[in-house]
């Protein structure tokens, strides 16, 4: 009797998985820096736009579309 060989199922990167998320369009979010500490000095409007997911493009976005899919 012949013995099926399956392949192994790709992993996605966990510490990606929790960093980044994908879109129903295939963009990849991710969140801002600069929101963690020193906030005094930054205005209102700055820690608002900050709060925002942004888009993250170019290669470093193909890079982890490939580790969270």
């Amino acid at each position: 009797m012949a013995q099926k060989t399956t392949k192994a199922k790709k992993k996605s990167h966990r510490g990606a998985k929790k960093r980044f998320k994908l879109t129903g369009t295939g963009k990849v979010l991710r969140h801002q820096a600069m929101k963690r500490h020193i906030l005094t000095k930054k205005t209102r409007s700055r820690k608002r736009r900050l709060r925002q997911e942004v888009e993250q493009g170019g290669s470093l976005g193909r890079t982890v579309k490939a580790l969270i899919s």
